[in-house]
């Protein structure tokens, strides 16, 4: 899997020129939305399935401070599946200098389109496998 490359925007900093700490859970959106690319089930292929994945947790702990212009490679993770939770663990890192700035997790269920839970095993069984083979790799 790649990394996600995510460059800081000066939108997206503060009045201490110091990036905002709400942009650090978007940007864990973004490389959630490229890995499930990468994993050959994006959003867009999921709804199309009548997937829904809505987030149930999120968790971000800051470690270093980011500017404008700094690039943050962002590697997201399948942390934990076993069929009903999905927990995705990120790693955010200065990619010019290599220093840790964030580390998260996001948690997130699967519903059909009325928000009715769907089981993958069931209903989805190459996404289900694909899934637990990454939660097996992450270990």
């Amino acid at each position: 899997m790649n990394d996600y490359i995510r460059k800081v925007n000066y939108h997206e900093t503060d009045k201490m020129g110091i990036t905002h700490h709400s942009n650090y859970i978007k940007w864990m959106e973004e490389a959630r939305i490229d890995f499930l690319d990468q994993i050959g089930f994006g959003y867009a292929k999921l709804e199309e399935d009548g997937i829904i994945s809505p987030v149930i947790g999120v968790e971000c702990q800051y470690k270093h401070s980011t500017t404008f212009g700094d690039e943050v490679r962002i590697r997201a993770e399948v942390e934990e599946f076993r069929g009903v939770k999905l927990v995705i663990r990120y790693t955010m890192t200065n990619n010019k200098t290599g220093e840790l700035v964030s580390t998260g997790r996001t948690m997130h269920c699967f519903t059909d389109t009325s928000g009715r839970p769907v089981t993958l095993k069931r209903q989805f069984p190459r996404f289900d496998q694909k899934l637990r083979e990454l939660a097996e790799d992450a270990q």
